[in-house]
Order: C-alpha cells, then sequence, then structure tokens
C-alpha cells in the first residue's frame, strides 16, 4: 500500500471513498475521504476510524506501516463516518485501550451498545497528555464542531494537529497533501465544507482557534479527517485564516441570486436584478435551484456579502425547492448577510411574503421584497434593475 508519511513516523492510514454523492444531506460530486493515523512510537496510537466497510482498507495501510501492536485506538469524533468501522477494527486490531472524551465513550456506547460497553477506555479531557515514547499527544476537546464529544489530538514533538472535522473537505484524491492539488478546488471544497456543516457553530470556531492560541501550540501539519491534509506554513496560515473570517460572516461585496422558475418570468426578473446590480459594480452569481445542488447554494451564501431568493408562487406559496433551500438554509443560521425576495405571481401572490418572512425570522437585514403579476413588462424589468442597484449600493455601503 502507499505510505504517506506527515512527519517521521506518523502516517495518514485513511480510505478515499471516490463514490460517495451525498453527505449530510448536501451533495459531494468530486469524493471524500475518511483520513485516519497512524503513529508508530514505542508504544502506536492509531488516530481515528473510517467508515463502515472501509476498515479493511484502513487496517491494510496500517499493517504495511507498522508491524507493532497497537497500544491506543483514539476517537477524536463518534460518527459513523469515523466511528462506524470501529467495532470491526477493534476486534482486528486489538488496541490495548480506546482512547475518548468522557463523552465520547458515552455516545460509542450509545452507538454501538454492549460491544463498546465492553472496551477498555482510556478518558482524557483538555490538557490530558498521553505519552507514546519520543511522541507526546496532547487532547483539546471541541464541543459542537460539530458535535458535543468531538476533540482534537496534538502530537507535540512535530507539531501535528489532528484535529477531524475541522479544517476538512470532501474531495477525494491519490494525492494525500493540499499542495500537491489544485489549490482553488481544495479551497473551493474547504469554504463548501465549512458552509454546510460547520456555519452553525461558527463562534464556537472563533473559540477553539483562540484556545489553540492560548495554548501556544505551534503547527506544522493539520491532518484533518476529510480531504487534503495541509503542510505547508503558507497554506495552514491561510486555512486558519479563512476559518476565522467565515466563522466572523466576512464576505465578498458580491450579490448572489438563488432562485426558480415555471414560466420563465422570476428567471427574467433575476436576470434583470442582476443587471442592475452590475451597473453597480458588485458581481452577482444567478443559480437556479432546480439545477443546483444546495451545497452549492450555501456556499454562495457564505462567499457574498448579499443573497435574493426568488420564486414564483404555487398554491399561494413558495415553490417547493425554493421552500427545501429555504429549511436548509435556516439550520445553518447565516448571519451579517443582505437578503430579499423576489418573483411572480398569477392570480394571487404568496411566494414573496413566505421568503421575506423566513427571511426576517433569521435575523438578516433583509429588503423590501419586489413581485409582478404573470410576465414582467419591461416596466416591470426596469423595476427589477433598480432594486438590483439598490441591494448593490447597499453592499457597497456594507460596514
Amino acid at each position: 500500500m502507499q505510505r504517506v508519511e506527515l512527519a517521521p513516523n506518523i502516517y495518514w492510514v485513511g480510505a478515499v471513498d471516490w463514490d460517495v454523492r451525498e453527505f449530510h444531506g448536501y451533495g459531494t460530486p468530486r469524493g471524500s475521504s475518511y483520513n485516519s493515523y497512524l503513529i508508530v512510537d514505542e508504544k502506536v496510537a492509531v488516530v481515528d476510524g473510517v467508515r463502515s466497510g472501509f476498515g479493511p482498507e484502513m487496517v491494510r495501510r496500517v499493517r504495511g506501516c507498522c508491524g507493532q501492536a497497537v497500544d491506543y485506538l483514539i476517537v477524536n469524533h463518534v460518527e459513523p463516518d469515523h466511528s462506524g468501522s470501529l467495532p470491526w477494527l477493534v476486534a482486528e486490531l486489538k488496541p490495548g485501550k480506546v482512547v475518548t472524551s468522557k463523552r465520547g465513550k458515552e455516545a460509542l456506547e450509545m452507538h454501538y451498545g454492549a460491544e463498546a460497553a465492553a472496551w477498555d477506555y482510556l478518558i482524557v479531557g483538555t490538557g490530558d497528555d498521553l505519552g507514546l515514547g519520543a511522541y507526546t499527544l496532547s487532547f483539546l476537546e471541541a464541543p459542537m464542531l460539530h458535535w458535543p464529544e468531538s476533540m482534537f489530538t496534538y502530537v507535540k514533538e512535530p507539531h501535528v494537529l489532528l484535529p477531524n472535522d475541522a479544517f476538512g473537505q470532501h474531495l477525494a484524491g491519490s494525492r494525500r497533501f493540499a499542495d500537491e492539488n489544485d489549490m482553488n478546488v481544495v479551497m473551493e471544497e474547504a469554504v463548501t465544507y465549512f458552509a454546510n456543516i460547520l456555519m452553525p457553530f461558527s463562534g464556537q470556531i472563533i473559540k477553539q482557534i483562540q484556545k489553540v492560541v492560548d495554548l501556544g501550540l505551534q503547527i506544522d501539519v493539520i491532518g484533518p479527517s476529510h480531504g487534503m491534509i495541509w503542510r505547508r506554513r503558507e497554506d495552514i496560515d491561510a486555512i486558519i485564516e479563512a476559518y476565522l473570517a467565515w466563522s466572523r460572516f466576512e464576505a465578498k461585496p458580491r450579490i448572489c441570486l438563488i432562485y426558480d422558475t415555471m414560466w420563465h418570468s422570476t428567471e427574467k426578473m433575476a436576470a434583470a436584478i442582476s443587471d442592475g446590480a452590475n451597473q453597480e459594480g458588485v458581481e452577482t452569481t444567478i443559480l437556479r435551484l432546480s439545477s443546483t445542488p444546495l451545497a452549492e447554494c450555501v456556499r454562495l451564501v457564505q462567499e457574498s456579502r448579499c443573497f435574493l431568493v426568488g420564486s414564483p408562487t404555487l398554491n399561494n406559496g413558495m415553490f417547493p425547492t425554493v421552500g427545501e433551500f429555504l429549511t436548509y438554509l435556516k439550520g445553518l443560521r447565516p448571519k451579517n448577510r443582505l437578503a430579499g425576495a423576489f418573483g411572480s405571481y398569477g392570480w394571487a401572490g404568496g411566494a414573496t411574503r413566505e421568503i421575506d418572512a423566513t427571511l426576517r425570522a433569521m435575523n438578516l437585514e433583509v429588503l423590501p421584497p419586489i413581485d409582478f403579476r404573470f410576465v414582467p413588462t419591461e416596466e416591470n424589468l426596469a423595476a427589477c434593475e433598480e432594486y438590483g442597484r439598490e441591494a448593490a449600493r447597499r453592499v457597497k455601503a456594507w460596514a
């Protein structure tokens, strides 16, 4: 098997999932990986497992890098994409101890019942160390990043941070390091991952990064549990700075229009609004929900200072794809955004009122909605252009 070394005697021993196309309700068109790490010292530690079915691939890598018995199997996070193979791995690798947090042990027993209850545990918390020989592991609990039991494992001497679901991407590849890949793709997948999984926990992320700073941890490698590993200084600094910016809901002065349409009336409105914003020098992106994955729409919300939601009225309410998008977005709890509603209707309206109410319930700054009956006239489209210009002016003036 391919040997991937992060630092002397620290190896990636995970699995690549080329076929997965859905995760947490959003699309993963580039696949993913389940990253596990092996630390070979006087004592041997494996950090994190893999999804159910990928255990044999992981074990082949472990045995290809190390002929010693595994002393510690460390569980940073119990979600099944990391722990699904654990019952099989424990039986196969026969670790001396399963190392996790108090909440981690509780979660493992809730997921895997009596089998997990019988494992021999070593419970750790923030500030606890575990000596392996030349290397020392230090643990940092990270509750709600993004489950209550989540924690980071830090290998002190080579300055390697293994933060499980932080700093990851759903991205398959035969090259394991970020700098070996197209960095535009890596960062696009990193922000997509953040927006669709970690956005609701932005406050905790800022606090967790501050904890790392307060502890004075030097970080020379970041090994997340999905996607590519960060090892270049400039890339490590860039992803940490990006996480801070995304967590503060900083964004470019850009507008994304997210809509659906039945007979092209709302589509025409979207184009006119976009034209108006462009006249003010503000970049726009238009996404039709029926042909765009939710994950991409949410990524654009993360990266844009303003988003506008358009819908025709169907049965006195929103178009189903628009309702699905707003339900999904509401759970992610975006902040510090200008938003607005637009759309068309036939006999009676309703869609823009529902969209407007939903946006206001998210505590966003919301423009008054704009809608027109049936096919928009030239006068209507001129009003849409002005709506786009006003949105753009507000975006440019955003503090």
